[in-house]
């Protein structure tokens, strides 16, 4: 089984006298249900889950009164369950096709008898209108859950954390990590990239020989699942837009300035033609914004420009499996021509947005850009991401200036080991998501 670190969450969760009901979500089939089923079963006597989308039929449970007792009786008569205060569980799975199972947390949190724990995307929900009565603000606690980061990975692929605490003190210290180790982390980083996080995917590409063929069929099965969400959850009115633009990503991040460009969707596309439409797929997991900064300094956040940005996908493997047939050899072999830095730029935005990380850069119209920046260790702090050992001219203009912007220390990830020059820590790709410091 995978280990997830959503375990450590839902494990502290349950230990908390003051627990609210908790919502975990996340995009399609990140392992949501899985880990909380699991988690669910390991815990409590008695588990009671129900399934909205599978069974829609369980919405009518909710149809009347939102009383515990009432809900109590109606799910043990017609499913003959038994409810056992301070020992039930009930798991609401797809809430989002129930929108009065969430006003329900209120009263579940008001009533303290039973734990709930519900998964769902959300999509939909901020268009429940008047089918919902309330959403129970202050009555749920509500985690994001990811397909599997690159240390999941990593431990999926049999790392241990004694190994992972080594490369981590090679980072601190400034050391060389030992060739046998650095050789079988790029490996697997380079692996990570094209396979990506989805569990299912993974789970195939450990305990299945490495199909590639496998995973990029189920890749591709994924993705054509989210072109089915667009269709079932989108507003009527916005469904092509937000289509088009899903699959316009791969044609944007292909540009020399990767600037997000809604003529590439729709020609004359304009911002206020598409209010809405990337918002939509970025609530639903699938993307992330990484937005461009006015000025390189903190809180990064209070300097990005809103309507300038980079779009890309939230899991590097499904981005890949967008690409043509052949791309996934071509990135363990290296031979990538003008696409690498796409690639490794999604692989950086993956692992950072993973982290909970907010995506930033810095572009001028000179053509001067900064890969990310993120707050490391109190400062604005510029990460470069090089596919292969090289220059990056706009980090020695900006290092060169310090008096226009204010910029003290910059990080290059790239194909080497740990090493320093000057102001600038070089570290190998694979150490991204180990700058966890803030």
């Amino acid at each position: 089984m995978l280990k997830r670190k959503i375990n450590s969450y839902l494990d502290a969760w349950k230990k908390n006298p003051r627990k609210n009901p908790l919502v975990v979500k996340g995009c399609r089939q990140c392992g949501k249900t899985f880990s909380v089923l699991d988690f669910a079963r390991s815990n409590y006597r008695h588990v009671v889950y129900l399934n909205f989308f599978e069974h829609p039929e369980y919405a009518a449970f909710f149809a009347g009164s939102l009383a515990v007792d009432d809900l109590t009786m109606a799910i043990s008569a017609a499913l003959n369950i038994h409810f056992e205060g301070g020992h039930t569980c009930l798991v609401f799975d797809e809430i989002q096709d129930c929108p009065n199972a969430r006003a329900s947390l209120k009263f579940f949190k008001l009533d303290g008898r039973y734990d709930v724990i519900c998964t769902g995307s959300l999509l939909g929900v901020a268009g429940y209108g008047d089918k919902v009565r309330s959403i129970p603000v202050g009555y749920e606690t509500i985690v994001d859950m990811y397909p599997l980061d690159f240390e999941e990975f990593l431990w999926a692929n049999g790392i241990s954390d004694e190994v992972l605490s080594y490369v981590d003190d090679c980072r601190q210290k400034e050391t060389s990590v030992m060739l046998a180790i650095h050789q079988r982390m790029r490996q697997l980083l380079l692996q990570y990239t094209i396979v990506g996080g989805m569990p299912a995917v993974v789970d195939t590409f450990v305990n299945d020989n490495k199909m590639m063929d496998v995973v990029r069929e189920m890749q591709q099965d994924i993705v054509r699942s989210y072109e089915d969400d667009i269709v079932k959850y989108a507003p009527r009115d916005m469904k092509s837009m937000i289509r088009d633009s899903f699959l316009s990503i791969p044609k944007q991040l292909s540009k020399e300035n990767k600037k997000f460009q809604y003529s590439l969707v729709q020609k004359k596309g304009t911002s206020s033609s598409f209010q809405g439409v990337l918002q939509w797929i970025e609530d639903a997991g699938i993307i992330r914004r990484c937005h461009n900064l006015s000025i390189t300094e903190l809180p990064l956040d209070g300097n990005a420009i809103d309507d300038v940005f980079k779009v890309y996908m939230a899991d590097t493997g499904l981005f890949v499996s967008m690409l043509e047939h052949g791309t996934q050899f071509d990135i363990l072999q290296g031979n990538l021509l003008g696409y690498k830095g796409a690639i490794f730029e999604n692989l950086m935005a993956d692992i950072f947005g993973k982290m909970g990380r907010k995506l930033y850069y810095f572009r001028k119209d000179s053509g001067l850009e900064l890969d990310f920046l993120i707050r490391y260790k109190g400062k604005c702090t510029p990460v470069e991401v090089k596919a292969v050992s090289g220059n990056a001219k706009s980090l020695k203009t900006v290092m060169n200036h310090p008096e226009k912007y204010h910029i003290e220390q910059a990080i290059k990830l790239g194909d080497y080991n740990v090493g320093r020059n000057g102001n600038v820590l070089t570290l190998p790709l694979y150490m991204a998501f180990l700058l966890r410091e803030v």
